[in-house]
């Protein structure tokens, strides 16, 4: 067998189709996407692998195949064609999050994290927030569902803020002549690496890691009707408004009877004492 039909063997086995024209094999990954694989080698053996629009004539002057990688091996071929499926899934959910596609999520809006693009985050309640990280794990497309109730004082989090800015506002000493629209651009260039990070404490719910996707809208259309009350018994409460159960009496008649027993032991000692001298 070529290595073409060894690949379409290992492709069927796994239920991805694929085809063969010419030299070149072509996987689809949707109806817009397909992989493209074309053999450099026969002996080797080794096919350089390719992400390419579908349907989409080669003398088109915006088709445009991108190499992405070589297969080496069957299992080369098979693992870049399943890698990329889940990519396209990964992105496929994200893309139905944040555009809220599904009427399951139509109470929820979210948008993307500035630092993680797989990150994405709805608020919710009052102060919470529901966070779907949707990525491939060993090879397979899963979402991580956490949700967060944030437990703060919103004076405790003005002082924290303020020291933050402080502490970014500072400049050396030979700056301190600065005036204020020098200290401005200062600020403006100024790198913030070293700038501490506002954290704000909150407690987390773990919501569970799907990688059944229609499960996983069940889940969260779950959260939008229940984020109100686990956020009421996730925030800390405020110990002045919780009374302590009277407990004191108890003890207190533990210790009478504790001086009842110690009187009766120090007569019968008496009495003892006396019967010895008789």
């Amino acid at each position: 067998m070529s290595f073409f039909e060894d690949i379409a063997s290992a492709l069927d086995a796994e239920g991805i189709e694929s085809r063969v024209n010419d030299d070149v094999m072509f996987v689809p990954i949707t109806s817009d996407l397909e992989i493209q694989f074309i053999e450099i080698d026969p002996l080797l053996p080794a096919a350089n692998v390719y992400i390419a629009a579908a349907d989409v004539d080669e003398d088109d002057e915006e088709f445009e195949a991108v190499l992405v990688s070589v297969a080496f091996s069957v299992d080369d071929a098979v693992e870049a064609v399943s890698r990329h499926i889940a990519t396209d899934q990964v992105v496929t959910v994200l893309r139905d999050l944040l555009e809220g596609t599904d009427e399951r999520i139509a109470e929820l809006e979210f948008a993307q994290d500035e630092l993680n693009p797989h990150l994405v985050v709805a608020e919710v309640a009052n102060d919470s927030e529901l966070r779907v990280l949707v990525e491939t794990i060993d090879g397979v497309p899963s979402a991580i569902v956490r949700f967060l109730a944030f437990d703060f004082d919103e004076d405790d989090l003005d002082d924290i803020e303020d020291e933050a800015v402080a502490q970014a506002w500072e400049v050396d000493e030979e700056d301190e002549d600065l005036d204020e629209a020098d200290r401005i651009a200062l600020f403006d260039n100024a790198d913030f690496d070293e700038v501490p990070i506002v954290e704000v404490p909150a407690e987390a719910l773990e919501l569970g890691t799907y990688t059944d996707f229609d499960r996983l809208f069940d889940v969260l259309g779950l959260v939008s009707e229940q984020a109100l009350d686990w956020e009421a018994q996730l925030v800390s409460f405020d110990d002045e408004d919780y009374e302590e159960p009277d407990v004191y009496d108890i003890f207190g008649e533990d210790d009478e009877d504790e001086d009842f027993f110690d009187g009766e032991e120090s007569d019968f000692e008496d009495e003892t004492d006396e019967d010895n001298e008789k």
